[in-house]
């Protein structure tokens, strides 16, 4: 089942945050705002809870660290001791690079897959792209109640605050 969406193209940064706080101000459901580059202020305006892959990073970063320590641990004292230059078989110094490049490799991979899995952004995925707005142009999505006068409302709301272009598309769930 398809929806109808309203999107108002904008073509600079401070009518969009202004036109994104009036939208949320005016109770429409505020779907996506598209900009060319990150705006300061606008996860605020959207009203977007902080992102929770800062611990998805911090658990991952973890979990490879204690792999790497065990790892390394196991096969130095336990499976495969060796006695190199007198040092003890637990030197943990010795183990610091390897347990960084497995922390920071862990981490890394991790926050990548999970922002991909979050953002939806599937391999094959067919992108919906909007018109000039990875160029020059800003774009806002809200969702309209189903009543005629709301979208007529949501319309001139988008205008005032300095659209130069609406459109309504229709977009599945």
């Amino acid at each position: 089942m398809s929806a109808p969406v309203l999107i108002g193209y904008f073509e600079h940064e401070a009518q969009v945050l202004a036109a994104t706080r009036a939208v949320r101000e005016a109770g429409h459901d505020l779907r996506d705002v598209y900009t060319p580059y990150a705006v300061h202020g606008l996860d605020d305006a959207m009203g977007l809870k902080p992102s929770r892959l800062t611990w998805v990073c911090f658990g991952a970063g973890l979990l490879g660290c204690t792999l790497a320590l065990s790892l390394q641990l196991y096969t130095s004292v336990v499976s495969w001791p060796l006695n190199v230059g007198g040092k003890p078989f637990n030197s943990f110094p010795a183990f610091i690079p390897v347990t960084f490049e497995l922390t920071v490799l862990f981490a890394a991979l991790s926050t990548v897959a999970a922002f991909l899995v979050r953002a939806r952004l599937f391999p094959g995925k067919k992108l919906q792209t909007l018109p000039r707005v990875t160029d020059d142009r800003f774009a806002i999505v809200i969702a309209p109640r189903q009543s005629p006068e709301s979208l007529e409302a949501a319309e001139d709301l988008l205008r005032r605050h300095g659209a130069v272009a609406t459109d309504l598309k229709e977009v599945g769930p």
